[in-house]
């Protein structure tokens, strides 16, 4: 019975395939391979590097998943947003599998795909607010009754996961920099630093780190020499504000929307610290936390087998002859 999706994802570094049985949800294929080491020695993602590294593992990976190709009724593919170089390779095999196996082909976005982070097991939920924390991306979104998306606010600059890489780099601690900022964090005893939180007074509702950036620069530019407590202070600064930057706004938001549950999703939200105070915010707002699982907040190929689910049902299938590569975010119109 062919009753199971296959998804591949290549928006930045991670190269992952998954398939999903579309009809009760259960995995029966995961594997990504990650790109952060090689990445690393140049405190970032290296756009030519991934691509290659995309048409080096994503072959591999696929050779796992044969067994399983008899029993596809869908191929889907990341299109957008992501960087081009590293969605084409992706997209490439998709139609060639689609075209292959004869199947219905389903482009989705990036974004989404985080969105269905958690829904991995389960049918999505509509009327809910959503985080969204990545190293692209910082929004806050409405799901609506009927699954119609609306974004609320925005990073007027840098991301939130972004703003972590670049700090990382700042103190030559290597890419990515989520996880090395957190876990130096947490080594801070004294707690001598402390920035100021972005646009504390602000009414706006968008979210802005290039401040917050330049006083982590500023404050590093201080001191010489760099022992291994001064960095661990001025991470926990950066942490802290970073994370209250995200909740000051959060909590602006919630007044204006009583939003009844609210997903936090995307690679960033894996934050211990940011989620810990979500937990205390959604408390207060009587409000149900829903998280995806860690293992699940990064990129990965199972959250769009997950999105093309409900695409599939929605019959939503584009042509392999079509032009579906779209390095910016076009479509985010509905769950």
């Amino acid at each position: 019975m062919k009753n199971c999706i296959l998804a591949i994802e290549s928006s930045c570094d991670d190269s992952s395939i998954a398939i999903l049985d579309k009809d009760n949800f259960n995995c029966l294929f995961h594997k990504k391979i990650s790109q952060e080491k090689e990445h690393s020695h140049y405190g970032g993602v290296v756009p030519e590097l991934a691509a290659r590294l995309h048409s080096e593992a994503l072959p591999k990976i696929l050779q796992q998943c044969k067994s399983y190709f008899d029993k596809l009724c869908a191929i889907a593919v990341t299109n957008e947003p992501g960087l081009s170089v590293s969605l084409v390779g992706g997209i490439a095999m998709a139609k060639s599998l689609a075209l292959a196996l004869d199947v219905p082909l389903i482009a989705i976005n990036h974004l989404k795909g985080h969105i269905y982070s958690l829904f991995l097991e389960q049918k999505e939920e509509y009327d809910m607010g959503i985080l969204l924390v990545s190293g692209g991306h910082t929004m806050v979104l409405k799901v609506d009754e009927k699954g119609f998306l609306e974004i609320l606010a925005k990073s007027n600059d840098d991301s939130f996961g972004e703003s972590f890489d670049k700090v990382a780099k700042m103190m030559n601690l290597g890419y990515p920099g989520g996880v090395v900022i957190e876990n130096l964090a947490k080594k801070a005893r004294i707690k001598n630093f402390h920035f100021s939180v972005p646009m504390i007074h602000s009414k706006e509702l968008n979210f802005s780190f290039s401040g917050l950036k330049n006083q982590t620069r500023l404050e590093l530019t201080k001191h010489q020499h760099l022992d291994e407590n001064t960095k661990s202070e001025i991470a926990y600064a950066f942490e802290e504000a970073a994370c209250l930057h995200i909740i000051d706004k959060c909590r602006k938001i919630f007044t204006k929307h009583r939003f009844k549950k609210f997903g936090v999703v995307g690679g960033a939200s894996a934050n211990l610290n940011l989620r810990g105070r979500l937990q205390t915010l959604c408390e207060e707002f009587e409000c149900e936390l829903k998280l995806a699982p860690l293992e699940f907040c990064a990129d990965n190929a199972l959250m769009i087998a997950r999105a093309a689910i409900s695409a599939y049902e929605r019959g939503e299938f584009v042509g392999v002859n079509e032009d579906i590569l779209s390095p910016k975010n076009t479509n985010l119109a509905r769950l």
